[in-house]
């Protein structure tokens, strides 16, 4: 993380947390003041009171700029501003603050909702999904995606998932992502539309992506495990050196990042979204006040 909190103090981002009344949020976001991670507005609480912000009227006419089409009315949008999350995501929108972090007191889906209605895909962007940078005791930072977001990703998700997963892997890290996309078959050894649909993106990817280093289909220990992957997937491009792990579906991605963050004991970092047109990320509800500090600096770095 040493990296990322240097790449946040050199950007200098104004990140916005809705949910400016629960002391996690508070004594985080006040850290990162500090400590120069970022410029920060906090809603609610001691922060920015919505129902006396002069913008108000500059965010109900955006709104209904951006929704009219679904029913979107001034009086409408009058109550739905006064909500934080859409607040916060106006001014994103608005380009008064650089990203937004939201999800210590509100549901992932609410937060990814509004994020999706007002912020919006980035250009040219068919998936939205997300990833963890997963920092490993003895292996140092890998990401893992979707674990979060994608339930079932088709073919075309999956390979877009693996690309910006990898772009992403790069901007934190410094490093050339390696992608193991995984399976419970490696390589042919199992034969299954499930199995298909891995081998299926893995060709989407290098059609589209030919400067991706990646292998697939892969099962965990293959991609991760030298040996093993050299005496199951012999010949691969990746062969247990993968630092980008793509998961086939939501289901065993979340299931993964959390066996190694509570067995493997790594720090989860996210998730992180990806594919937006600006940042807006998803907190645990259980975070803590250093995972809202660490958040802020992802989606300072997030925000270029």
């Amino acid at each position: 993380m040493l990296a990322i909190y240097e790449k946040a103090r050199a950007k200098k981002r104004h990140i916005v947390l809705p949910e400016g009344a629960d002391p996690r949020i508070v004594e985080g976001a006040a850290r990162a003041v500090e400590d120069g991670l970022a410029e920060v507005t906090l809603i609610g609480g001691e922060g920015v009171d919505i129902a006396s912000s002069l913008d108000m009227e500059k965010y109900i006419a955006k709104l209904v700029e951006l929704r009219g089409h679904k029913g979107m009315t001034e009086d409408k949008a009058r109550d739905a501003v006064l909500d934080p999350l859409v607040y916060g995501a106006l001014m994103v929108k608005c380009g008064d603050a650089d990203g937004s972090l939201a999800g210590a007191v509100c549901t992932t889906g609410d937060t990814v909702r509004v994020a999706f209605q007002i912020i919006g895909r980035a250009p040219g962007t068919a998936s939205v999904s997300s990833f963890f940078l997963m920092v490993l005791p003895e292996r140092g930072t890998v990401t893992f995606a979707d674990c979060a977001l994608t339930i079932d990703p088709d073919s075309d998700q999956l390979a877009d998932i693996a690309i910006a997963s990898a772009d992403n892997h790069r901007a934190f890290t410094g490093e050339e992502p390696r992608i193991g996309m995984l399976s419970f078959s490696t390589m042919g050894s199992a034969k299954h539309e499930r199995v298909d649909k891995v081998i299926a993106a893995t060709e989407l990817v290098r059609e589209k992506r030919p400067d991706i280093t990646l292998a697939g289909e892969l099962q965990f220990d293959a991609a991760f495990v030298p040996s093993v992957g050299q005496s199951k997937a012999p010949g691969a491009a990746v062969q247990g050196d993968a630092n980008v792990f793509v998961f086939p579906s939501l289901e065993a991605g979340n299931i993964g990042y959390k066996i190694a963050q509570r067995i493997g004991g790594a720090k989860a970092i996210g998730p992180v979204l990806q594919g937006l047109a600006a940042p807006a990320n998803d907190l645990s509800r259980g975070c803590s006040a250093q995972d809202v500090y660490d958040m802020i600096a992802i989606t300072a770095v997030q925000a270029g």
